[in-house]
């Protein structure tokens, strides 16, 4: 019982360190909200990927605030731009089946409290970086950098 009770608890330990690296990645963005979801817009499509779907998260957020009892304004505006690439897809889940998990990538683009912003979710390390490079390319053109 001892070994099971140190066991579970080295494994929340190691479960909370997972979750502080799989911080998203932000970029502040110099601009409206607008400006920054045609940006995002433009870098996908300019890369030749198709936007599969706009999940308009902030107005998600606001329209249910008041059903699950909560009067905070999250977001002024939260869109997240989801999408795949054939070829990088393709290179990453036959180097692991299991990658699918991934699919579909998104980049997101927040407004809160007046700062507009672009990010990404971080993937595990090894083929999955591959991704993340392609994310943080995106992301990096869409704010200018």
């Amino acid at each position: 019982m001892k070994k099971f009770v140190l066991g579970g608890i080295f494994g929340l330990l190691c479960a909370g360190a997972a979750m502080a690296q799989d911080a998203p990645v932000v970029y502040p963005f110099e601009g409206s909200f607008d400006d920054a979801t045609f940006s995002v817009e433009s870098a996908i499509v300019g890369k030749g990927l198709v936007i599969d779907y706009v999940s308009h998260v902030g107005e998600m957020l606001a329209r249910t605030g008041a059903d699950v009892g909560s009067d905070v304004k999250l977001f002024e505006g939260a869109d997240v731009f989801l999408f795949c690439s054939a070829v990088v897809s393709r290179k990453v889940i036959e180097e692991d089946p299991m990658n699918i998990a991934h699919c579909p990538y998104g980049v997101f683009v927040a407004e809160r409290d007046g700062d507009v912003m672009v990010g990404y979710r971080t993937y595990p390390d090894g083929a999955m970086q591959e991704v993340q490079a392609l994310l943080d390319e995106i992301a990096r053109e869409a704010v200018g950098q």
